[in-house]
């Protein structure tokens, strides 16, 4: 079996973020980056699938500039196989994103792809769907829950995307509880953060990771324009909350909800 994951190199969500005085952009100076949280869950999927089954084959793919090998090197030490970078000077929208992915699946041709929901940096969650509309491939999205009557200890080791039969089930969180689709492969999926917890790079597996090919394209080659169809005109930093005030007892509390908050 063989399974494509993207894998986005995003600033760090847990450092403190500014944006530029102009509002064009966040400000870049001494941040620091991660793989996108979303796409490390893709890649351990993946690779339990690819344990679970006995063989195959686990590619990760990145559009980004040169320094996003180093989130590709980190998916590869977790046990993915070899990378892709698509090769970008500037960001890229979701659509570009999701044409892109479309000409290196149709180069690879995987039994399926992975996705994350979406990229904690721009947190527009569209590049999965995108990507099955450009495929003509079936999706589902926000994989989130494993049903298992085993223990939690054997359950953390094994897929929550159960492939059978040519075809994966896929357990996704709405609004009224859970829906169970069963999608036909080939077919892209998109990862919630409660499916599984991703494994920790070992030692071993961050020297392999060294070794591991990493195949470099660009745009041109796959014949993909990728001028954004959606820009950002501006950014802007949130309003800075008030202090809060300690309060003697519970009935000034209620009274400061009542009157002052009007919220109870």
């Amino acid at each position: 079996m063989k399974i494509l994951c993207g894998v986005k190199r995003v600033e760090d969500p847990d450092q403190k973020i500014k944006v530029n005085p102009d509002g064009s952009w966040i400000a870049l100076d001494g941040i620091n980056y991660k793989p996108n949280p979303y796409d490390e869950i893709a890649v351990e999927e993946a690779l339990r699938l690819k344990e679970a089954h006995g063989s195959g084959e686990v590619v990760v793919v990145s559009i980004g500039g040169e320094e996003s090998v180093t989130e590709m090197r980190h998916a590869m030490a977790m046990g993915a196989d070899r990378g892709i970078l698509v090769k970008v000077s500037e960001r890229v929208d979701s659509d570009a994103a999701a044409r892109l992915l479309a000409k290196v699946v149709e180069r690879e041709k995987p039994d399926l792809v992975i996705l994350g929901r979406q990229a904690v940096d721009s947190d527009q969650g569209q590049t999965g769907q995108l990507l099955a509309e450009y495929l003509g491939w079936g999706q589902a999205t926000f994989a989130a829950k494993f049903e298992s009557l085993e223990s939690e200890e054997e359950k953390a080791k094994k897929p929550g995307l159960q492939v059978q039969d040519g075809k994966v089930r896929v357990i996704r969180e709405i609004d009224g509880g859970l829906e169970v689709l069963d999608v036909e492969l080939p077919a892209v999926v998109t990862t919630e953060l409660r499916l599984n917890h991703p494994r920790y790079a070992s030692l071993p597996g961050i020297m392999k990771a060294k070794k591991k090919p990493v195949e470099e394209l660009t745009p041109a080659d796959l014949g993909v324009d990728v001028t954004p169809k959606v820009k950002i005109r501006k950014l802007s930093s949130p309003p800075e909350r008030k202090a809060g005030i300690k309060v003697p007892d519970v009935a000034t509390l209620v009274e400061k909800l009542r009157n002052e908050a009007k919220v109870i």
